[in-house]
């Protein structure tokens, strides 16, 4: 039973909640527009404990949209999209979320009421399409949002602006947190051709760890920067320690 009850800590400990972004945007793909979502997303996830394991770009499309978050809707546990949602002939992503899941695509009234509201005198077609989500989506939010983050099954649906994007997202990111990554660093003078068999050790030793190497070109204070990472603490200072001795003494410069 004990060691039983210790494999399901540990399982714990390694198994992280996932994450797919879908960034939607011809805009992006032609050049026009640098991406800025994805990056502040992965450092905000990565923050609640969250493992992004991929990143995709797609164009203003129905199907290629359909085909994408149907796929991430399944391979992991959250999916964020950004973009494709307005009232132009663009914002096709609601309708290619919608399907992706094999549902169909209606006027929400809560969010119809909100459009109304908001453009008094001025309601016109286009703007109603604000109002439109996948059968069964739910409203993320309210009160603090005046047109809340939609989420339909495990897809978080944001438009493309980064302020906007921000905004909505500090306001539902407690949903997402799990338990924390912790990390150490190790900085060294020599590179990795030199270190390469001690880091496959260090793998091969402690599999669940996640271990990264980062070359510095132009840095006089180190060549490489190593990052380790678990979520198991414990499990991170054994393997800290054993790739410290490993390592060529004089050639860590500095650990965190």
């Amino acid at each position: 039973m004990a060691s039983q009850a210790a494999t399901a800590c540990a399982d714990w400990f390694t198994m992280a909640t996932t994450a797919g972004i879908i960034i939607i945007g011809n805009e992006i793909l032609s050049g026009k527009v640098q991406d800025a979502n994805s990056p502040y997303l992965c450092r905000e996830l990565r923050a609640l404990g969250v493992e992004v394991k991929r990143i995709s770009v797609i164009p203003d499309d129905v199907n290629a949209i359909a085909a994408e978050s149907g796929g991430f809707s399944a391979a992991y546990d959250i999916v964020i999209t950004t973009g494709g949602v307005g009232p132009t002939h663009d914002d096709v992503t609601i309708e290619g979320i919608a399907k992706g899941l094999g549902r169909p695509v209606i006027s929400h009234p809560d969010l119809e009421r909100q459009v109304r509201e908001s453009y008094q005198g001025s309601v016109n077609n286009a703007r109603l399409r604000l109002a439109l989500v996948p059968e069964g989506a739910v409203l993320l939010g309210q009160p603090d949002l005046v047109f809340p983050v939609v989420l339909v099954k495990n897809i978080y649906v944001f438009p493309g602006v980064p302020e906007i994007v921000r905004t909505k997202f500090a306001t539902v990111k407690e949903r997402f947190r799990d338990a924390p990554f912790f990390l150490k660093k190790i900085f060294v003078t020599v590179g990795e051709g030199s270190i390469a068999d001690h880091l496959n050790a260090v793998m091969g030793k402690y599999p669940d760890l996640l271990l990264g190497s980062y070359p510095e070109l132009n840095n006089p204070a180190y060549r490489v920067r190593l990052t380790l990472e678990s979520k198991d603490p414990d499990y991170l200072d054994r393997a800290f320690r054993f790739l410290i001795g490993l390592l060529p003494p004089s050639s860590i410069t500095s650990t965190e």
